[in-house]
């Protein structure tokens, strides 16, 4: 079973940058399409990004389309999320999540291993 850890979050002003990162242990995510979701007070998880298990495919929230970007290191077991221009609606508990498979899936329930989260939060 593969733990997930996510790293990398804290406050900032709006327009400025964060990267988040996701260590995973107990087995390798090499085979594992990996995603970052976020879920902001009083709403539901919503996708942010995701990227298949070599790298070769992305997808990413309208949202955040052109701001943030996902990358992962199968040799150090890590995925990365780069997190440029934020803004105020960016804050939220930011969660690594991994799914076996090579769909790049943006659905919650597709993805059956997750970390604690990682709270953001950007001041306007």
């Amino acid at each position: 079973q593969v733990q997930l850890v996510e790293s990398g979050g804290g406050l900032v002003r709006a327009g400025g940058s964060l990267k988040l990162s996701c260590a995973a242990s107990g087995r390798t995510i090499s085979s594992s399409t990996m995603a970052w979701f976020r879920q902001a007070p009083g709403k539901e998880r919503e996708f942010v990004a995701a990227i298949s298990w070599r790298g070769g495919s992305t997808n990413y929230a309208d949202s955040v389309t052109g701001r943030f970007t996902i990358s992962r290191d199968n040799a150090k077991n890590t995925v990365s999320l780069q997190m440029n221009s934020l803004k105020s609606e960016d804050t939220a508990v930011y969660y690594c999540a991994a799914r076996g498979g090579t769909h790049v899936a943006n659905i919650a329930g597709q993805y059956n291993t997750w970390g604690q989260g990682t709270q953001v939060t950007v001041s306007s």
